[in-house]
């Protein structure tokens, strides 16, 4: 019994790994991701397996686009699942015909191999040949891994300042200002300063003491 629980799922991992979608690319997002239309009209969006092209806003991100475009976009593909990824997209290699887009992505110096992700070695030789040449991204002395930059992304942003954090009075916009004249339209003693200090009413302090609306703002 056990034996044959054991052949049947491994018959049906199999057939898992080994399932294949064909489409047509209309859509290329970066040089890894790109979104295919199947035959029943529905969309999935595809990131190439075991590499790693650099971000749209990295270096070379936009050759590495537009090098997976000219290989792939509005062609029919068929593409060899792996798995779905945290983000929902189906993960696989493609192919254009016998061309393994993946594989020559690594090939021109359009991507990194993606060790973490790595099942087929050959890809190291085809990164290292690229490499080797100077091609593609490789021409830049040091060129820094996608992985890595988003990393250093992520941390710019967790510590960069706050924006727009509201305070207790907050700044009169240039429209604001004005909208308020004279002292009994005054909310508060805070407001009545804000409106002298950054709009210029002086009307508020009429003694010249610094302290616009004396009534309002010595009541506290």
């Amino acid at each position: 019994m056990r034996l044959f629980l054991f052949i049947a799922l491994f018959i049906n991992t199999s057939v898992a790994l080994s399932e294949t979608l064909e489409g047509f690319v209309v859509s290329v997002h970066d040089g890894d991701t790109v979104t295919l239309l199947l035959a029943n009209k529905s969309q999935v969006k595809i990131r190439l397996a075991q590499i790693d092209a650099p971000e749209s806003d990295q270096a070379f991100g936009q050759k590495s686009k537009q090098a997976l475009a000219t290989m792939v976009f509005n062609k029919n593909v068929k593409v060899e699942k792996e798995t779905v990824d945290k983000y929902g997209r189906t993960v696989g290699t493609i192919f254009v015909d016998s061309l393994d887009a993946n594989r020559e992505q690594i090939r021109q110096g359009m991507a990194w191999t993606y060790r973490q992700y790595l099942h087929d070695q050959s890809l190291i030789q085809d990164e290292e040949n690229a490499k080797q040449s100077k091609i593609g991204l490789w021409f830049d002395p040091n060129p820094i891994p996608p992985w890595e930059y988003r990393h250093s992304k992520k941390g710019q942003q967790q510590n960069s300042p706050p924006r727009n954090v509201s305070t207790a009075i907050e700044k009169p916009s240039d429209n604001q200002c004005g909208a308020k004249r004279y002292c009994k339209e005054m909310t508060s003693c805070d407001e009545a300063k804000v409106y002298l200090s950054q709009c210029g009413l002086s009307r508020l302090d009429g003694d010249g003491d610094g302290v616009p609306c004396e009534k309002l703002c010595n009541s506290r």
